[in-house]
């Protein structure tokens, strides 16, 4: 069995949809699982339905929650007929997310966001399924909540792998086309779960182990893996064959093409990893495996936005030591921090992590009685694999270097751009 993951971008429209059935027929799969994100940005605007329901802005949820209504209804009336069932079910589906908005009493932001951003996925793997199979492509839909088993930590659930390939070995027919949403899951109680964001490639390396997958695809915007990202670089080229450890240790740093988790399970059971265009059928991509070297032989890019870097000291100039930075690290657990880069000296503890949870201002009012801090947000964190000089002297251009770290194969720098 093949697993295929169509991205957002790959169906953001009707258009889109309707490629997804013609790729299908031109690969002529009939043994296939196909995992499904939101459709184009809808992840963002069903954040932005939590965000003005947590604040109680009524008049900007209501305003989301139509455009939202508008986006699939639109998508929908290109692709069926007025009198299709699929109307009603995707009417059902916002009634429900209505209905819990309407009922809920929980305050917790991250419970709310997961019972509400899983919307996305449900509504757009529900319109692609029904498409497919009113093109002749026969598919069963099911729920990846029931299927994926995680704990209950909220926005970035841990996957409960014994339970997870139970279920998905008893539920999924190999020998014919499944569709699953990406990024979703649920916990033991029955509650939503998500993975993270960018989730999904890790719900098709979920899929993919638990199934024995023959491969698992990932269809993108672009030809396959490049050596960075084309929205932050010009003349990026494509890496036609990469190795998992390679492809590990760019996802680790932050490559965006596939998410850090993926790579793993498939990994452990030595399953092809291929990474393609939707838009050129053509193109062979980029083809991972155990074996491969990366081909060709380049400087690899990649920069993570969003970090803060923090400096902390103790009170009293004492040194830092072990028992200093165990305590630090379990309140950057506490409040889901990634940390990205460390670097120590014998008073001073500087780490760069993520904020994309906007967590940091909780951490902060906790640590700050305990440490000295000192912290710069919106600084951008590049790294640049198999690096040359002439590699490193544009990301030094950039704006003012915070903080760099260079070793064999692999140079990390902190730069805060000129305004």
């Amino acid at each position: 069995m093949k697993i295929f993951k169509f991205g957002g971008a790959s169906i953001k429209d009707a258009l889109g949809v309707k490629n997804v059935s013609h790729i299908l027929q031109q690969e002529e799969v009939s043994d296939c699982l196909l995992v499904i994100s939101a459709m184009g940005k809808m992840t963002n605007t069903f954040e932005n339905i939590v965000n003005f329901y947590v604040n109680n802005n009524q008049e900007k949820l209501t305003e989301c929650i139509d455009f939202t209504i508008n986006y699939h209804t639109k998508i929908i009336s290109d692709l069926f007929q007025d009198e299709h069932e699929i109307h009603q079910k995707v009417t059902l589906l916002f009634d429900e997310m209505i209905h819990f908005l309407t009922r809920n009493i929980a305050k917790e932001y991250d419970y709310l966001y997961d019972q509400i951003v899983c919307y996305g996925e449900l509504l757009s793997t529900t319109i692609v399924s029904e498409y497919l199979n009113d093109v002749g492509i026969t598919n069963s839909w099911r729920d990846a909540r029931e299927l994926v088993i995680t704990d209950a930590i909220f926005r970035d659930a841990t996957v409960n792998w014994g339970e997870t390939e139970k279920r998905i070995k008893t539920e999924i027919d190999t020998s014919k086309i499944t569709l699953v949403q990406g990024f979703i899951a649920g916990d033991l109680n029955g509650n939503t779960t998500t993975l993270g964001r960018e989730g999904s490639d890790f719900t098709a390396g979920i899929f993919a182990y638990c199934l024995d997958a023959e491969s698992l695809t990932i269809w993108k915007d672009v030809l396959g893996v490049l050596n960075a990202d084309p929205r932050e670089f010009k003349d990026t080229q494509l890496l036609e064959q990469i190795s998992y450890e390679e492809t590990i240790e760019m996802a680790f740093y932050g490559a965006s093409v596939i998410h850090p988790k993926t790579i793993k399970p498939i990994q452990n059971k030595k399953i092809p990893l291929i990474v393609r265009s939707f838009k050129n059928l053509n193109s062979q991509g980029t083809k991972v495996t155990n074996e491969a070297d990366m081909y060709p032989n380049m400087a690899c890019y990649i920069v993570k936005k969003n970090q803060v870097l923090v400096s902390i000291s103790s009170l009293d100039f004492s040194f830092i030591v072990e028992e200093n930075i165990s305590d630090i690290f379990k309140l950057f657990h506490k409040y889901q921090l990634k940390v990205n880069l460390i670097q120590n000296s014998a008073i001073s503890f500087s780490v760069c992590v993520d904020n994309n949870l906007n967590h940091f201002d909780l951490f902060y009012n906790e640590i700050k009685n305990m440490y000295k801090v000192s912290f710069i947000k919106n600084v951008d964190l590049f790294t640049v694999r198999h690096f040359t000089e002439n590699s490193l002297e544009g990301i030094y251009k950039l704006g003012t270097s915070l903080v760099s770290q260079i070793n064999k194969n692999t140079a990390q720098i902190i730069i805060q751009k000129n305004n």
